[in-house]
């Protein structure tokens, strides 16, 4: 990725913090995340590292800062699902039972796999070329103010904003420990006393198979109990190997 300019280059001890309970500070980390910076934010799971998912160089400067190996990809955050779903997912459609589970656990800790093939992400590094999408909205106040200070269906990817293998992080300071000597994110936003509540990332479930069935990619926040008693059938376990963080 290109490098940021120096005015915007980074230290642990210069990491601009903003405050998630004002309005002015929300609206200053969107331009950030406009300009092309990531910028790390809270959710009720963990503090995600967000940029916008349809700018290849932001979404660069992610796996960058994380370490995260580029043929992973990213959840895309929105804050409205219907709005995000009939943008993101293929023909605007998706089966009954990712309809069921978003009406049921969004905003929240669950993430919905889905056929995806609009040509704005078609390429891109956030969906790493794949055929699918990865959709979540969030439930933490804070997050849901940033997402809808950019727009309601406005793609921002975010996987858990540290060093990969390291302990995805709960509190603004973590993220500033972690991440912000690498000079490649553009602030955090702090979310208070409003913690990341579930602390652990969300469940990714996929939704994307032709034929039904679902499969839980990776285990979090909603258990597979959940899942089973929302959409009524049994639903396959998740891979020996976890989804990457």
């Amino acid at each position: 990725p290109k490098p940021i300019p120096p005015t915007t280059s980074l230290s642990a001890s210069s990491c601009p913090l903003f405050d998630g309970s004002s309005d002015a500070d929300i609206s200053r980390a969107a331009d950030i995340l406009r300009k092309g910076i990531p910028v790390a934010f809270p959710t009720e799971t963990v503090y995600g590292l967000g940029a916008i998912a349809t700018d290849d160089a932001a979404v660069a400067r992610i796996y960058e800062a994380k370490g995260r190996p580029s043929d992973n990809p990213l959840i895309l955050h929105v804050a409205d699902g219907e709005a995000g779903l009939k943008r993101f997912a293929k023909d605007g459609s998706v089966s009954d039972d990712a309809r069921l589970l978003a009406k049921e656990f969004w905003p929240g800790p669950l993430s919905i796999c889905v056929q995806s093939e609009p040509k704005e992400l078609r390429g891109k590094r956030a969906v790493a070329g794949l055929a699918t999408v990865v959709l979540r909205v969030p439930s933490h106040p804070v997050a849901l103010k940033l997402l809808r200070a950019l727009g309601p269906d406005t793609p921002v990817a975010a996987p858990s904003a540290n060093v990969s293998g390291r302990p995805s992080p709960t509190r603004a300071k973590h993220v500033v420990d972690d991440l912000a000597h690498k000079g490649l994110i553009g602030g955090v936003v702090d979310g208070g006393e409003v913690g990341c509540s579930v602390g652990i990332e969300s469940t990714i479930v996929d939704c994307s198979h032709a034929g039904g069935g679902l499969t839980i990619l990776r285990p979090g926040g909603v258990t597979k109990e959940q899942i089973e008693a929302c959409v009524g059938h049994p639903v396959l376990d998740a891979p020996a190997a976890p989804h990457p963080a």
